[in-house]
């Protein structure tokens, strides 16, 4: 089959790799339907998180069941499922109490000897813990396709920085972030009842999604200037909860800012650059909370798939390019260049 490897940094490229197989009986086979590149993904693409030449990449897919093994019990042949970033066996205690990304038994697609999401097929590790089963005519809805593939990550990722932001019915938020997660982060704040929506972010393609979302305002500046914006559109307090969905110093230093004295942050923004950017003493002193991590989407995914299959909720606007695998090097270099938003693969 074909797939996705990377090289080196901005190294990208599409080969023939061994076609997945069951090695476990909990295993299942998947041929991936529709697959993207996620923006953590370019940490790698540019040279700043370690991978090795080869080593496959992408971690969001749906796609439908071609094999299952002899264990299998909640899915067969032909079923359409969608897989959340990270496998677990759902049955360890982590697992039990919904945080999977901490699985004894569970791991990261892409990771050295596992498949990546972005190929033709992925062999699926613990299939009846790991994967969620989708309605089949969802298969033919295009739209709504690319929307459930948002469940993957995207989506639940946006959804746990608004859990733990604390945002409840009535609240003012803040969302630090642009990309793909902070939109869906902007959409997990209206579903959770926000009465305000601050977005914060400088591309105005971008944050014209953040207003279909349910943002009622838009900061486009930066770093102090952003602070003092937020503080002048809240009366001087800050946002309950703030959304942070970059992970760097600058974005962590601008959450902490804009956050009301008693409020919270929900960090999901994936850490890189010199430093957090916290300084404890004040959030001591003003009793911030900070709570978030890697998104254990596959926990959410039950609650959120009914109000994405009616409607409720439609992510997909937050993929404004689509290639085929032989375009996915391109892919990357336009999210490199943020010439595009998500990139959607179709295998």
């Amino acid at each position: 089959m074909r797939a996705t490897v990377i090289h080196a940094p901005h190294d990208i490229r599409v080969e023939e790799v061994p076609d997945p197989a069951i090695q476990q009986p909990t295993d299942a086979v998947l041929r991936v339907l529709r697959a993207c590149i996620c923006g953590s993904d370019l940490w790698a693409y540019r040279g700043e998180s370690a991978r090795q030449p080869g080593q496959r990449i992408g971690h969001e897919f749906l796609g439908v069941v071609e094999e299952a093994g002899s264990a299998v019990t909640g899915f067969r042949t032909g079923d359409l499922v969608v897989a959340p970033f990270v496998w677990s066996d759902g049955s360890c205690e982590y697992c039990a109490q919904g945080l999977q990304t901490s699985c004894p038994q569970g791991g990261f697609w892409g990771s050295v000897g596992s498949d990546g999401g972005q190929g033709e097929a992925v062999r699926v590790p613990f299939a009846d813990g790991t994967l969620v089963k989708l309605p089949a005519d969802a298969a033919s809805d295009e739209r709504l396709l690319t929307a459930l593939l948002a469940l993957s990550d995207v989506m639940g990722t946006g959804h746990h920085a608004a859990v733990g932001a604390g945002v409840t019915a009535g609240s003012t938020v803040a969302v630090v972030g642009d990309g793909a997660v902070g939109l869906c982060g902007v959409l997990a704040a209206k579903r959770l009842g926000a009465e305000r929506i601050i977005a914060l972010g400088r591309h105005e393609v971008r944050t014209d999604i953040a207003r279909t979302f349910g943002a009622t305002d838009v900061v486009a500046e930066r770093g102090d200037a952003a602070v003092a914006a937020v503080r002048e559109l809240t009366g001087g307090q800050g946002a309950h909860a703030v959304i942070e969905a970059v992970g760097t110093e600058q974005s962590m230093r601008t959450a902490v800012g804009i956050t009301r004295d008693g409020g919270a942050i929900g960090y999901v923004g994936v850490p890189h650059g010199s430093g957090t950017g916290l300084d404890l003493s004040v959030m001591f002193d003003r009793n911030i909370a900070l709570r978030g991590g890697v998104a254990p989407v596959r926990a959410y995914i039950p609650e959120l798939l009914p109000d994405v299959l009616d409607g409720t909720i439609d992510p997909s606007p937050v993929f404004d390019l689509s290639v085929g695998l032989d375009g996915v090097p391109a892919g990357y270099k336009a999210m490199d260049e943020r010439t595009a938003l998500k990139v959607l693969i179709t295998p």
